[in-house]
């Protein structure tokens, strides 16, 4: 599971050859959370609601790396690291 980026304490990862729809893993503390690449829905699992404005803000910044990233899990491919939240 490679870790794509880290900030505030909050770690990226995505597995390869996970299932649609495309998402990122969120991890905080004991939290962790599936969220949409397209919508920035959580699929699964939960935040704190800080951690998730904040996970949230980063993929504004960052939704067309996740979705290239998400290309490249798929076939599997190395997957390229993402700047954190600054």
């Amino acid at each position: 599971m490679p870790r794509l980026s880290e900030f505030y304490g909050i770690v990226i990862l995505m597995y390869f050859r996970d299932r649609s729809p495309p998402h990122f893993h969120a991890q905080y503390g004991e939290y962790e959370a599936l969220v949409g690449i397209h919508d920035g829905l959580v699929i699964r699992g939960s935040l704190p609601r800080i951690a998730d404005n904040l996970v949230q803000q980063w993929l504004e910044l960052h939704r067309s790396e996740l979705l290239s990233n998400w290309q490249l899990a798929q076939r599997p491919s190395p997957l390229v690291a993402i700047d954190p939240l600054q």
